[in-house]
């Protein structure tokens, strides 16, 4: 069954990711329609084509290989200077250079694809701001993915939060120091118990009352139990309807200082930075409570605060993951992972027997959100082949345009984005080379998210 519900994750996440790319190309193909600019083909894949079908000017199909997709215009690449832009050659003398001849290839391969009648239907003579559009319009699309996946699970299932039921108790108290510098998991004969475990508590107790005062909230019971260290404090608990009123006693201990997301804080080594506060031994079960819809953007806007931090600091992120894969230094949670990452995440989520068939559920529906942000930030990085890449080029084209006019200059004419073509093969290589070693290291060292 384990198994099953691992293949269920891995292709509820597969199919999500596959209907993203198909829905990022459909940002591009509807506003290159709209713009009347001759779309000859909308794939999802590379390489051989497995099937299609051709509607009006369009060939719609799918590619052998599933990652990724393109839609291919007419005129992405301006004539050269030197060409007529009526004749339909478009394409400079051949050179013996490398480079120049990689562009001269390039021109000519989209010289070959314009027909009589395309001669405004070309992007390249498009206003700046309507190729913006285009180029935006898959970015965009993935953007309104992930907002539609962040609402889904923060108004439907909701996010994760502590009750006041009582999900485990703990037998004894391990010191946080001791579990770090030892690893112990388990009692050992000289450790004290744990003041709920001797108080009575189990597992589906809720905590109604402690030191006279009533408990609502988990935080604030948290916080009540780390101020009353060695002190002998009322508690009552509900269980099985009955109300039990007994007494407990904290026990001084260090445990890890939270952060305001509820995680370890960490010192410059690295290390958690630990206190010395009242603890009894229990965790809160926890349960999915639906949110507003004025939670969702601000999820989002941290979303992609959070892949941004990852992108800009991506070379260094990458080299890290190469380090472990290769050592034995653990993985980054928090680094870049493939699809193949994503995908035995998903599998590991839904074969968890112990976790609420909502909460799995919900965790995938937050992976695809999240898959979508990703994607939504990657593509604005402006190196060609990205779509950042050509709204940089097109952005570019209008501040020399502009500059021209305010010197009355002659216009300096389109970008010749063809000339880029010998960096956007090093790009295509490094993203590639990126790519392999990141499902290396999904392979041999995964991310470790759950223990």
């Amino acid at each position: 069954m384990s198994i099953l519900l691992f293949v269920l994750g891995v292709l509820f996440v597969a199919v999500g990711i596959a209907a993203s790319i198909a829905l990022h190309e459909v940002g591009h193909l509807v506003p290159a329609k709209l713009f009347k600019v001759r779309v000859t083909q909308y794939m999802i894949g590379f390489g051989p084509t497995l099937f299609s079908r051709r509607r009006g000017d369009t060939e719609y199909g799918f590619k052998a290989i599933p990652l990724g997709g393109y839609v291919s215009m007419v005129g992405m690449f301006p004539p050269a200077k030197n060409d007529d832009p009526g004749s339909g050659t478009a394409v400079r003398p051949s050179s013996t250079g490398m480079f120049q001849q990689l562009t001269n290839d390039a021109r000519q391969a989209a010289a070959e694809q314009l027909r009589p009648g395309d001669e405004n239907r070309v992007f390249y003579k498009l206003p700046i701001w309507k190729r913006i559009i285009i180029m935006l319009g898959g970015p965009v699309m993935n953007l309104i993915i992930g907002v539609i996946m962040f609402a889904v699970l923060i108004m439907g299932f909701g996010s994760p939060q502590a009750t006041t039921t009582v999900s485990e108790v703990y037998e004894c108290v391990v010191p946080a120091s001791q579990q770090e510098s030892t690893g112990q998991t388990s009692c050992a004969a000289d450790d004290p118990a744990a003041p709920a475990f001797e108080a009575g508590l189990q597992p589906g107790d809720r905590v109604v009352s402690y030191d006279g005062q009533d408990v609502t909230d988990w935080t604030e019971l948290s916080a009540w139990i780390r101020d009353t260290a060695g002190a002998e404090t009322d508690i009552s608990y509900v269980r099985d309807g009955e109300t039990i009123n007994t007494t407990i006693t904290p026990l001084l201990t260090e445990r890890p200082v939270p952060d305001i997301d509820g995680r370890p804080k960490l010192d410059a080594d690295g290390n958690p930075v630990l206190e010395a506060v009242g603890f009894i031994g229990v965790g809160s079960q926890q349960e999915l409570v639906p949110g507003p819809a004025s939670e969702v953007l601000p999820a989002v806007g941290e979303n992609v605060v959070a892949v941004t931090g990852v992108v800009i600091n991506l070379p260094q992120r990458v080299v890290e993951v190469g380090q472990a894969a290769f050592s034995d230094a653990p993985r980054d949670p928090e680094g870049p992972i493939s699809v193949v990452g994503v995908g035995r995440i998903a599998g590991e989520v839904s074969a968890m027997d112990e976790v609420p068939i909502e909460s799995r559920v919900a965790t995938l529906v937050g992976l695809v959100g999240g898959v979508n942000i990703a994607l939504f930030v990657f593509n604005l990085i402006p190196l060609l082949p990205l779509d950042g890449g050509h709204i940089a080029g097109a952005l570019w084209e209008g501040l020399r345009r502009t500059v021209a006019r305010l010197f009355r200059r002659p216009d300096p004419g389109p970008f010749d984005m063809a000339k880029l073509l010998p960096l956007t093969y090093v790009v295509a290589v490094l993203l590639m080379g990126m790519g392999a070693l990141l499902i290396y290291a999904d392979i041999v060292k995964p991310v470790n998210l759950f223990g």
